[in-house]
């Protein structure tokens, strides 16, 4: 199964539970005073410090991917990895 299809299901079950899909944020912060963005959920951070109220009762979203740790001998491997458990 591609990466892609992965993706594409996560999103299309939790959408279907009721969440709303958000798109992926970048892993380059506009805060400054973030040196780390960890599983996309800075856009999420107004919403969990209570400064803002979020426009949906329930989210999904999925990490864009890109870069050379998503090739298909990558996805093959965390594959192996995962049904190795």
């Amino acid at each position: 199964m591609e990466t892609a299809e992965i993706r594409r299901r996560w999103l299309s079950y939790f959408e279907g539970q009721g969440h709303a899909v958000v798109p992926s944020a970048s892993l380059v912060s506009k805060d400054p005073t973030l040196l780390f963005t960890i599983a996309g959920m800075v856009p999420f951070i107004p919403y969990l410090t209570g400064q803002q109220t979020p426009p949906w009762k329930r989210a999904t979203s999925v990490q864009s991917v890109s870069g050379p740790w998503t090739s298909k001998r990558s996805a093959r491997r965390l594959a192996t990895a995962r049904s190795s458990r």
